[in-house]
């Protein structure tokens, strides 16, 4: 028997099939554009996006040979939302978190209903990026689409109306829409009728690891599969990452670097703290029931690195063209040995926490005709870095210390940046072995909703560490005066856009 994890991102999708013993079986990949008809817009092609899902897990099925898959989950990112009509048609692309059009109606909104009564509710601060304002932005914007739109799903729920159940979403991504109430475990009724919104255009919420129906028939033979699949809530991608990289006790992070660099721990009750609010960090649903998270993120992530490769890899990129190289194994193979005398603030994009500017911008300060290349490709991994060290911090001053990081995401494959996190953060960072922790962590979801097991005791047996990457005391030594210097830029550059 085995059990598949879905992961569907905002650059692309992968499909992982697992065996009992967490052995992976399969991986498949499907890749899409994000779409930015305006300024400030940030779009899929939802059509696409399933599309791609439904061919990765076709892909994923057939490569399991004799063992087929028993159960799936599915991890989605957060906050993008698609209306459907009443047959289940998409009505219009799917709004992902670089949006920001909704920009000011999330501050009037919040504002008119309560900054700090929203925060108690949802867990969250107000951003663009949640569906709550997304949805208002619709609502405003293009009324005849609110009136004919049926439901509006997130990714995890969509799928399923492609999998032929009816949608359900795992409390993790039901609170990423800051319609839910974290507490209670409920669509907040008042939030609710301050939007405009009825819950029944919304899918379900349930716990992850939570059954939600079975394929139907008729759409698990075009997929390959041999029986039955059973469907399993999974839920925000951040939170499933975190379980696949073995993280289900207090103390632990996950440290993800992909298209977003993400910070996220597990710890056993929900905390709601000032320092949080104003840091806008977030308290929300595990997806081990029972527990909790935070987010802490930086929207400037592993992108900062394709920008680099489309505006100055050329070289690199003919080179993988031509050999098959990973042209981003290529790029980091340039970065300098030492730390430059650079600094970036890394607002290549709005940022995440703890500034939430949706019109931050970015910098390079200390360029000289001296600067190479390769320092200013390894500042621009140190600004992140940076950022995320920023976010740390605080959550150490809130009382959630954090003694280990371990690495995920695509960015984890590279001992380079490894490294350099690890000297920046001066922390050690584990890897771990399959570094595609949002489909391990889905598929655990699946296994332990069919076996009955605890995810507890599935970790143990399934997670598998790796190196572990020391902080160089000297470079540490280093970035911790360089840390100080970077606390003061964003609030001295701030005023210069």
């Amino acid at each position: 028997m085995s059990y598949m994890g879905i992961d569907i991102g905002t650059s692309g999708c992968k499909a992982a099939v697992f065996d009992a013993d967490g052995r992976q079986l399969a991986l498949a990949y499907r890749e899409y554009r994000m779409l930015n008809p305006r300024d400030g817009w940030a779009e899929l092609n939802s059509e696409q996006v399933c599309a791609a899902a439904l061919e990765a897990i076709r892909e994923a099925a057939a490569a399991c040979g004799a063992d087929p898959v028993r159960a799936l989950g599915i991890s989605s990112q957060g906050e993008a939302f698609t209306p459907v009509d009443a047959d289940g048609r998409i009505l219009a692309n799917a709004q992902v978190s670089f949006d920001r059009r909704a920009a000011v109606i999330a501050d009037e909104f919040s504002a008119e209903f309560g900054r700090e009564r929203l925060y108690e509710i949802t867990g969250h601060t107000a951003h663009p990026m949640f569906t709550l304002f997304k949805l208002l932005w619709v609502r405003e914007h293009q009324p005849q689409l609110w009136d004919q739109a049926a439901k509006f799903l997130c990714f995890e729920d969509l799928l399923h109306t492609r999998l032929g159940i009816e949608p359900a979403m795992g409390w993790p991504l039901a609170g990423r829409t800051m319609l839910f109430d974290v507490r209670k475990h409920e669509w907040d009724a008042g939030i609710l009728r301050r939007a405009g919104l009825s819950s029944v255009k919304l899918a379900r919420p349930v716990p992850s690891g939570t059954v939600v129906g079975t394929i139907a028939s008729s759409v698990a033979r075009s997929l390959g599969f041999a029986r039955d699949v059973r469907v399993v809530a999974g839920g925000h991608d951040q939170s499933c990452a975190a379980l696949g990289a073995g993280i289900v006790t207090a103390g632990k992070a996950m440290y993800a670097t992909g298209t977003v660099e993400c910070i996220a721990p597990a710890f056993p009750a929900p905390v709601f703290s000032p320092e949080l609010r104003q840091s806008n960090l977030c308290t929300y649903d595990f997806a081990v029931r029972g527990m909790y998270t935070t987010v802490a993120f930086s929207l400037t992530g592993g992108n900062i690195l394709t920008w680099f490769r489309t505006e100055f890899g050329e070289k690199e990129t003919v080179a993988a063209a031509a050999t098959g190289a990973n042209v981003y194994e290529l790029l980091l193979k340039q970065v300098s040995s030492q730390p430059p005398k650079l600094l970036v603030l890394p607002h290549f994009t709005p940022t995440g926490t703890p500034h939430f500017d949706t019109e931050a911008t970015g910098a390079i300060l200390g360029l000289q005709l001296t600067t190479t290349r390769g320092e200013i490709l390894r500042a621009l991994l140190e600004g992140v870095a940076f950022e995320m060290r920023l976010n740390l911090d605080i959550l150490h001053r809130s009382g959630m210390r954090i003694d280990e990081l371990r690495a995920t995401g695509g960015g984890a494959r590279s001992a380079v940046w490894n490294q350099l996190k690890a000297d920046v953060m001066d922390k050690p960072i584990t890897s771990v072995a399959v570094t595609e922790a949002g489909c391990l962590g889905a598929a655990m979801l699946a296994a332990a909703a069919d076996t009955g097991e605890r995810l507890e005791t599935l970790v143990a047996q399934w997670v598998h560490t790796g190196a572990v990457f020391e902080p160089n005391s000297a470079h540490a030594a280093w970035y911790r005066e360089r840390f100080e210097l970077y606390k003061r830029l964003y609030p001295a550059l701030r005023g210069l856009r």
